[in-house]
């Protein structure tokens, strides 16, 4: 129970309005180390209520300890704009009760609206790495009182390239603060690198790892000849699964602009959503999706990175996943709160391969499936290595050889008489072609 923590009692009302009694697992294990001041670095993925594990603490602090002439206690960065406005939304529900205030800073918005928001002086600040920046570049933002640093889904901003800009908030913030890492793999290559120039011997909690994710989600292959083939199959799982609400992903936005129109065409309630697209038309697209005015959403993994949807029940790769931790980010999109997911997978020969590399570091083997009246000609690999992945059949020629290798040259005797002797020089000849004749005596 939340009240056991300790929580000042305008936080539990809170709580209780919101429909919160007993804490997730994740808010189990991080709330005391929080409460107590540690830096932490948390392996958790989304939706396991790891937001109320990092702003219960924050606003705990504001609560309690009143500071009315300092400046931004509390910085959280997120990867994207929809993960930020969701933060702040919990973040005002959580303090509807207090008198703490929360600003969301990200790009998309007018700057200089935002900069005479951030003169007032909001205890907790919400954005985006690119942004937070830029205003601390302007001087239009600082963070000497800073408290609090909260880096949420670092894999994904580290994924989408941002750590440059990471770094150089966090080096811009106080040095006497507390800071938490939160991060759906603590293995990620970039978290490494980072851990210490934010964290003071920070402490540990791993509560989920890749196979954990995806333990309530159930995993198919369906294999396709080409991408004419993927698109039939792909209309016909979405006219024919039950779903409440599902997300398609591509490897491009100029496919997740095809693959729209095209299903929209067939009667599907269709929405498009890529990187490319401005905040009013993000926002626009994911209102429809939660207000049930489209149940398909068709996305790139930048535009899906940081989404929380609820009831996602089906997930399908048209394009194959370029990585094992984007496809268990993917397929994450489902299967939450103890509730049963469906991702499928359309296979290309090309990705066969890639396939075998995922299914290896999950640790497991997708089930292959097929629909009737949509099988292509491809079956797979003829042979397969000990990986999985398709062994080679074609022999290497044995007439080819070697660029640097030179035809040999057979060797006469004559030539090797005259080694070392001066050759007689050549008769001059005249215009005719032939040589002059020797005058007589």
């Amino acid at each position: 129970m939340f009240e056991e923590l300790s929580l000042h009692e305008r936080l539990i009302k809170a709580l209780d309005s919101l429909g919160f009694s007993t804490p997730t697992d994740v808010q189990q294990a991080v709330l005391p180390l929080a409460l107590d001041g540690r830096d932490l670095m948390v392996s958790a993925e989304t939706g396991s209520g790891k937001t109320l594990a990092f702003l219960l603490p924050i606003l705990q602090c504001c609560v309690e300890q009143s500071a009315p002439r300092s400046g931004t206690r509390a910085l959280i960065l997120t990867p994207t704009r929809e993960l930020a406005e969701q933060v702040s939304a919990t973040c005002a529900k959580l303090a509807a009760f207090t008198r703490v205030n929360v600003l969301q800073v990200c790009g998309g918005e007018n700057y200089q609206n935002q900069s005479a928001k951030i003169r007032k002086n909001p205890e907790i600040i919400v954005g985006t790495p690119g942004r937070i920046k830029e205003h601390l570049e302007r001087k239009t933002i600082d963070f000497d009182d800073l408290e609090f640093l909260v880096l949420d889904e670092a894999d994904r901003m580290l994924d989408m390239g941002f750590r440059e800009e990471v770094l150089f908030v966090t080096d811009a913030c106080r040095e006497e603060r507390q800071s938490m890492l939160f991060s759906a793999t603590l293995t990620h290559r970039g978290v490494g690198d980072i851990l210490d120039r934010v964290l003071r011997e920070p402490e540990r909690v791993q509560l989920s790892t890749a196979q954990t994710e995806i333990a309530n989600i159930r995993q198919q292959v369906i294999l396709a000849d080409d991408a004419k083939l993927k698109e039939r199959q792909l209309a016909w799982l979405l006219q024919n699964e039950q779903y409440d609400k599902a997300i398609v992903f591509t490897n491009t936005r100029a496919l997740s602009e095809e693959l729209g129109p095209r299903l929209q065409s067939q009667g599907l309630r269709v929405g498009v959503l890529h990187g490319e697209l401005d905040q009013p038309q993000r926002t626009r697209i994911l209102n429809l999706l939660r207000e049930g005015r489209i149940n398909i959403l068709i996305a790139t993994d930048v535009a899906a990175r940081g989404l929380d949807i609820e009831g996602v029940d089906l997930v399908i790769n048209f394009d194959l996943a370029r990585s094992g931790d984007e496809h268990v980010h993917r397929v994450g999109r489902t299967g939450r709160a103890g509730r049963q997911g469906l991702a499928i997978c359309l296979i290309a020969p090309n990705e066969w391969n890639l396939k075998a590399s995922i299914e290896r570091y999950l640790k497991q083997t997708f089930e292959p499936r097929t629909l009737k009246g949509l099988e292509g000609g491809y079956k797979g690999p003829k042979k397969l290595k000990a990986s999985g992945k398709a062994a080679g059949t074609g022999k290497k020629k044995e007439s080819a050889k070697k660029p640097t290798e030179k035809p040999k040259v057979k060797k006469r005797l004559r030539d090797q008489k005259q080694v070392g002797k001066r050759r007689p020089k050549a008769a001059p000849v005249s215009e005719d072609g032939f040589a002059p004749l020797k005058k007589r005596s």
